[in-house]
Formats: C-alpha cells, sequence, structure tokens
C-alpha cells in the first residue's frame, strides 16, 4: 500500500537506427515517456524531432472504405515496415477511387433504373391510347402533353373551354385522370400555364421508346432488364475488388498503425548531434522485460538509473495498493495524485470512508443488497464504483447488525443479542432519545480523531519533505496538534469524567503556547532562512496575522463540528424507514403492504447512498485532505 518505485531508462543510439528502436519502444507498456519538450526546452543545442504526422489521412481513407463499403479490414500484426510510404498512399488512393467509380456507376444505374420504372409505370396508364407515340411528339404544327392531372382539375377545366386545346382522358384513378392535352405551336405557352395552374404533372417518354403505348411497355421492361444485369455486373466487380485487395490493404494498415505509432512517439525524442535519446520511467520488476527488448541491437545503449538522478525530471506517481484499497484509489485521482516520495493517502481514505459511510447508512438487509449491486457493478461492467459499493457494504452491514437493523426493522434481529449473545438488548439502539446525545458526541469523536489523524500525517510528510517550519508551527503541525489534543481531551475529561483538565499552567502551556507558535510562524520560518523577520512592520504583520489565527481557530470548531452530520444521518435513516413502516401498516392488502416495503426501501436506498456517499467524500476533501495532502502528481502513463 504504498507508491510504485521506478527509476530513470535511457535509451540512446545513432539517428540511423531511429525508426527501428522507435518499432520496438512502442510495444512497451511499462516505460512512462517523458516528453522531449521537457527537456529540450532545458538544455542548448538538443532538438525535437515532433512532426506531422502523415498516416492519419491514409489511415482515415482505409477506414471510409470500410465504413462506406461495410467491409472488414482483418487485423495483423507487423512487427517493421516493408513497403514504401508512397506505395502505401498510392495503393489505397488507387482503390479507393476505383471503388468510388463502381459506386458512382451504380448509382447511375439506380437513377436510371428508377426513371425507367417510373417511365413503365406512367405508359400502363395510357396504354388505351392507339397512337404510336412517335408521331404523337413529331406533329410540326400540333404541340402535345402527356401527363396526369388531379380529378377534381379535371371539373376545372370547363371554366377553360373556349381556350385552343384538345383534353383527352386514358384512365382515371381514386386520384388522378392519366390524359394528354393538344395545341398549336402559337398557344403552346398559354396551354402549358393553363394546366400548369391546375397541377399537371407531365410523363417524359425517354427517346429511345417507339411506337404504341403497348409497344414501349416491352421496350422499357427490357431496358430494365439490362440494367439490372448491368447492376449485378457493378457489385460483383466491387465485391472482386474488395476481396483481391483485403490481403494488401491489412498489411498497409497494420504497417501505418506501427508508423502511426512511431510517429506520435517522436514527441519523446532528443536530438543532439547524430545520436538520439528516449528518456523514460519503468518499475524495478520490469527492467529486465526493457533490456531484453533491445539486447540484440549492438548499437543501442539502455542505461538504468535511480528516478532521482536527473534533477530536471519529475518522477511519475503509481498506487499500489491491496485489495481492500485499491477501488478507492479512484478519490484520490478525482483530488489529484501524490508526489513521488510522498505518501499515498489511499489506506487512510479507504478505512475512514468505509467506517463513515458504515456508521452512515447502517442497514444489514441494505448493506447486503449494496453488496450485491456492488458486485453486479464490478463483475459486468468492470466499475470502480462497483467495487468500492463492495467495502462500504460490508462495513453498512456490521453497523446495521450492531443497530439491529435489517431493511429498517429495528426489532428482528433483537433476539440474535438476548437469545443467543446473551446480552440484555441489541448493542445500540438507534431509535431511543436517550441515545441521541450520546451518538452526537460519539460523531463528534471519531471527527475530532480524524482530524487528529490527517495532522499527524501531515506531520510525517513536511518531516519526509524536511520543511521543519510548516512540521512544527503550522495549525497542521506538531503545535496545532498539541493545541487540538489539549482541547479534546480536556473537554472529554471536563464533561464526561468531571475531571478538571484546564488550568491556567496547561492553558499557558498547551493552548496559548502552540497558538503564539502559529501565530508567529512566518516571522520565525523567515529568520531560520536567515531573512528580516517582518519586511512590511510589526503592525501590518500583526493585523493580518490576527485575522488568520482567528481563521485557524475557527476552523477548527466548524472541522470538527461537520461530523455532526454522521450522527444526524444515521438518525435520519431510521426516521426515513419508519415513515416506509408506517405507510406498510396503511397499505391493507399483503400486496399492497409487500409493495410499499419493496419501493421504500429502493427509495431510501437510492437517496442515501448518493447523499451519504457524497456528504462522506466532502469530509475527506475538506476535513481531511485539506490538511495533509496536495496532490500535485504526474500519473505513470506507458505510451500506449
Amino acid at each position: 500500500m504504498s507508491i510504485a518505485k521506478t527509476k530513470l531508462v535511457n535509451i540512446t543510439a545513432e539517428l540511423e537506427y531511429l525508426d527501428r528502436v522507435l518499432s520496438r519502444f512502442v510495444d512497451l507498456d511499462c516505460i512512462h515517456p517523458v516528453p522531449s519538450n521537457q527537456i529540450v526546452d532545458r538544455v542548448h543545442g538538443l532538438t525535437s524531432f515532433t512532426s506531422e504526422n502523415p498516416c492519419i489521412n491514409i489511415l482515415n481513407e482505409i477506414s471510409e472504405i470500410e465504413q462506406e463499403y461495410q467491409f472488414v479490414i482483418e487485423n495483423v500484426v507487423v512487427c517493421s515496415i516493408d513497403d514504401s510510404f508512397e506505395m502505401m498512399r498510392s495503393y489505397v488512393s488507387s482503390t479507393h477511387r476505383q471503388l468510388q467509380n463502381y459506386v458512382m456507376q451504380k448509382k447511375d444505374t439506380l437513377e436510371l433504373i428508377r426513371k425507367y420504372q417510373d417511365a413503365l409505370i406512367q405508359i400502363k396508364n395510357i396504354e388505351d391510347l392507339d397512337i404510336p407515340l412517335d408521331e404523337v411528339f413529331s406533329c410540326e404544327y400540333v404541340y402535345a402533353r402527356v401527363g396526369r392531372l388531379p380529378t377534381d382539375s379535371v371539373e376545372k377545366l370547363r371554366f377553360y373551354r373556349n381556350r385552343p386545346f384538345i383534353f383527352i382522358s386514358f384512365h382515371e384513378d381514386k386520384n388522378y385522370s392519366w390524359c394528354m392535352y393538344f395545341t398549336t405551336n402559337e398557344y403552346e405557352r398559354e396551354v402549358d400555364n393553363i394546366f400548369s395552374s391546375l397541377f399537371f404533372e407531365r410523363i417524359h417518354i425517354p427517346d429511345f421508346v417507339h411506337g404504341t403505348p403497348e409497344a414501349a411497355e416491352v421496350t422499357l421492361a427490357k431496358e430494365i432488364e439490362v440494367a439490372n444485369q448491368q447492376l449485378d455486373y457493378i457489385q460483383e466487380f466491387t465485391h472482386q475488388l474488395l476481396t483481391e485487395s483485403a490481403a494488401q490493404l491489412s498489411v498497409i494498415k497494420a504497417e501505418l498503425q506501427l508508423m502511426n505509432k512511431i510517429y506520435d512517439a517522436k514527441q519523446y525524442v532528443v536530438g543532439l548531434g547524430d545520436k538520439f535519446t528516449i528518456t523514460g520511467f519503468v518499475e524495478p520488476e520490469d527492467e529486465p522485460f526493457v533490456l531484453s527488448k533491445f539486447e540484440d541491437m549492438k548499437n543501442v545503449e539502455v542505461l538504468i538509473r535511480p528516478a532521482g538522478s536527473d534533477k530536471r525530471l519529475i518522477p511519475p506517481t503509481k498506487l499500489k495498493n491491496g485489495w481492500f484499497s485499491r477501488p478507492f484509489s479512484m478519490f484520490v485521482e478525482m483530488y489529484g495524485l501524490p508526489n513521488y516520495g510522498g505518501i499515498d493517502p489511499t489506506p487512510f481514505l479507504a478505512l475512514s470512508y468505509a467506517l463513515l459511510f458504515g456508521i452512515m447508512f447502517g442497514d444489514l438487509g441494505q448493506g447486503l443488497v449494496l453488496i450485491l449491486i456492488g458486485f453486479i457493478l464490478a463483475k459486468w461492467k468492470k466499475m470502480k464504483l462497483g467495487e468500492v459499493g463492495i467495502r462500504i457494504g460490508i462495513s453498512s452491514s456490521i453497523f446495521g447488525f450492531l443497530y439491529g437493523s435489517f431493511f429498517g426493522n429495528e426489532t428482528i434481529l433483537t433476539p440474535i443479542f438476548t437469545n443467543i449473545l446473551g446480552l440484555t438488548r441489541k448493542p445500540i439502539e438507534v431509535m431511543d432519545p436517550a441515545f441521541t446525545m450520546s451518538l452526537l458526541i460519539f460523531a463528534i469523536s471519531i471527527g475530532a480523531l480524524l482530524i487528529i489523524t490527517s495532522i499527524i500525517l501531515n506531520i510525517y510528510v513536511n518531516f519526509k519533505k524536511k520543511s521543519y517550519a510548516e512540521m512544527f508551527l503550522s495549525h497542521n503541525g506538531v503545535a496545532g496538534l498539541v493545541f487540538y489534543v489539549y482541547l479534546f481531551i480536556g473537554l472529554i475529561l471536563t464533561m464526561q469524567f468531571g475531571i478538571p483538565a484546564f488550568s491556567t499552567v496547561t492553558i499557558i502551556l498547551l493552548a496559548v503556547l502552540p497558538m503564539l507558535l502559529v501565530f508567529f510562524k512566518d516571522p520565525l520560518e523567515r529568520l531560520m532562512d536567515g531573512r528580516r523577520m517582518f519586511p512590511k512592520g510589526f503592525g501590518g504583520f500583526f493585523t493580518e496575522g490576527f485575522f488568520e489565527l482567528f481563521e485557524v481557530l475557527l476552523s477548527y470548531v466548524t472541522n470538527t463540528m461537520s461530523f455532526l452530520r454522521v450522527g444526524g444521518f444515521v438518525l435520519a435513516h431510521a426516521g426515513l424507514m419508519l415513515v416506509v413502516y408506517t405507510l406498510m401498516s396503511m397499505g391493507g392488502s399483503a400486496f399492497a403492504t409487500a409493495l410499499i416495503f419493496i419501493i421504500g426501501n429502493l427509495v431510501v436506498m437510492t437517496m442515501e447512498i448518493l447523499i451519504v456517499g457524497i456528504q462522506v467524500l466532502r469530509l475527506e476533501f475538506y476535513e481531511m485532505f485539506s490538511r495533509y495532502y496536495e496532490g500535485e502528481g504526474i500519473p505513470f502513463k506507458s505510451f500506449h
């Protein structure tokens, strides 16, 4: 349960071996590489190899081929790039162009088939016309139009009976009259305008259609058949092209993906003269694997040193925790990872979070349900929150057993304590009014102990950092610890046991003196560093320090009182479940009672899990983390 130790690794070789080295480096999932700009910007003469990646466009084009043609290009593994970039780009572009040509041909053919089918439908409706269509449309002085007219517009033609046109209807259905009208060339525009205003829809007869409508039907049917054959040929050619190019596209895709990784990896390459270096951090157990990756390349030097050997670089942080605390690392990452060489707060957070959640959500039945839900989310959804649910569900079940609460029933578990364990009653009577004050005092005591633990952790952190002024003189250091512990123990001795703990001597030594040290922390720290104690004068320091000290004293009180919510939620849970059982007593039938029981428990569980979970996280972050934890570490991330 700590921060994983790492070592600094440097991979150095001549520039001619860059691509070969990078092709192996990209497979290393155990190295946290350092971006070249972190080194290049600090040392004159070093160069970066970051450049525009040309592989993206071609990979995107391959992806377009897969999506557009519902074609899956199999993934293959390649260890080297045997084809030239230009060849790969040319092959992919050429294949894509051919496929697009087939698509355009297919689109044109489908459009042609649609037009023929539309014309066939239209001609079927004028098949009663015995005159050859060629003769109708080749008249020198007579102008003709074939189409359809809405049936309600046919009646309106009588308003235009004095106009120079002849109207003939061949066939009528429910909505349209399939018809033809004639006029002379002189009145063509006028008559067209009349029929257009009546919503006439013209039927365009293809130029190749000759003879009577009956003969035209035969011609169109043959043309549709030929077009469908052409469509089959196009689809066959498309499938054949995809099948023939599948193997080559698979290899090109794999090589481009490798090349893409190499280009991405170049952001970690630092050049100096005719050599380059890749710098990263690796865990000690992965050293042999890294060394073995390049052992057959005699011109590549792999040097592994302690993590802090290069002062320009900050080692990354990788958390390592046991079964219980591991999923709680998600909350630590949410706040920020610890610095390398610092302390991992995950075990303390896991224990305190589970403890506080269990106290606030103490119910054996609902705790078991929470364990089940957490198991399902962790097993099938792979959610860390599900793993957290298992652990806080265990804590809830334990405290629920101590409360004697099973799905809100406060008496069902009592026989276990009286008949089996030989007790006179349950260990904790939540519903007993006399227990309320004890519960609130217990909540404050738990909070005070957690705050004290947080201060002790802060002292340890500053000891490791050799920040002695912060360690001894801060309100979260030794001075603050003495003051807070004195007040906490003194209040317990005085109020609970009647032992006078507050005397003039103890108040001066254990309360006033520590607060004076906190008050003069900054001047004393400057004195330790050989600087002036009051660079802006004593008056300005006193005014600022007075209000800061007042804020510190107030924070001790407010932070401690914040834990009253722990006791409050214990009572709230019991109260909400009492409402559920009251509604059950009013249900009447067994079905209604069971339904109220199920819905009531689900509502209470959902609401309390969300609220309690957030409130406990707030206590962790604001009342504890803020005292000892900074969270400014760099997460360990491999190239992948």
